[in-house]
């Protein structure tokens, strides 16, 4: 009895073979290997309204300058925040997705942007 040894197969290649890539990246993707981005998990529902859910990963990058409309990660009086910029009256507004959440102004010593989101990795679908 002669072995198997592969080299003389039939059929045709299979068309699924077109479709196939290598392995995905994701520190190349996201950019990660640069020092001013970090991943944030987030904690909370109050930007569902932009697609942010609770336990997404949000890639910050702290070199990239605020603009409004933007998504940011906010030291505020000793807490973290995740918002989305206003910029009013000569000030940066944090404003939450919940509508019964007055904005709050990033003003003062405690107050600092530290980054601005720029991807978003959802684990859970």
């Amino acid at each position: 009895m002669v072995g198997y040894n592969g080299g003389n197969t039939t059929g045709f290649v299979s068309p699924a073979g077109d479709g196939l890539e290598g392995p995905i990246d994701l520190a190349a993707i996201l950019d990660l290997r640069q020092p001013s981005r970090y991943p944030v998990r987030v904690m909370g529902d109050a930007l569902a309204g932009r697609g942010i859910l609770s336990g997404d990963i949000l890639i910050a990058d702290a070199a990239k300058p605020p603009a409004a409309g933007q998504v940011a990660v906010v030291m505020l009086a000793g807490d973290v925040l995740v918002a989305q910029l206003a910029y009013r009256r000569g000030h940066w507004w944090l404003l939450s997705g919940r509508p019964d959440t007055a904005p709050l102004a990033v003003e003062g010593d405690d107050a600092e942007i530290w980054a601005v989101v720029t991807g978003l990795v959802r684990t859970k679908v």
